[in-house]
C-alpha cells in the first residue's frame, strides 16, 4: 500500500507502507484524521482525502463501506462530464480503507517539528528529472 502525503504548498510525498503496518490505517474512512508517526512522520496529523484500489477505481466519500459499487455519477471523482447535465454509471470504491486499497491520499492537517523534505528526501530518480 502507498501513502501519498500532500502539503498545502502543493508538494506531495509518496511513502510505501510495510505489510505489517497496514492494519493501522485499515478501517479508517475518508475525512478521518490519524497520527502519521507510525509511518515515519513524527508529529504529523494527516486527513484522508481519497485513494484508489488495485484495479485503479477511485474511492468516493458518498459510497459507504469498503466495497466496489456501480453508481450513477455526475461529477468527480470517477467521472468527468463533457456536457452539462451528463451522467453515467461507473464503478467506484467505497469510503472505507480495506486491504484492497492500493493508494491512500492524505493531506497534512497538523505539521511536526521536522519538514517533510527532511523526513522523505527525494530519490535519485526524482533528482535527475529536475
Amino acid at each position: 500500500m502507498k501513502l501519498v502525503i500532500s502539503e498545502k504548498t502543493g508538494k506531495s510525498y509518496q511513502v510505501e507502507i510495510p505489510k505489517d503496518k497496514e492494519s493501522a490505517i485499515i478501517g479508517h474512512k475518508i475525512g478521518e484524521t490519524f497520527d502519521a508517526g507510525q509511518f515515519g512522520a513524527e508529529g504529523y496529523t494527516l486527513k484522508i482525502t481519497g485513494g484508489s484500489d488495485i484495479g485503479g477505481f477511485p474511492m468516493r466519500a458518498d459510497v459507504s463501506g469498503p466495497r466496489r459499487a456501480d453508481v450513477l455519477l455526475s461529477d468527480s471523482p470517477g467521472f468527468r462530464s463533457k456536457n452539462r447535465g451528463e451522467r453515467a454509471k461507473r464503478s467506484v470504491r467505497g469510503n472505507v480503507i480495506s486491504d484492497q486499497i492500493f493508494q491512500v491520499n492524505t493531506m497534512v492537517v497538523e505539521a511536526g517539528s521536522k519538514p517533510l523534505v527532511e523526513i522523505f528526501p527525494p530519490s535519485k530518480k526524482e533528482d535527475k528529472k529536475k
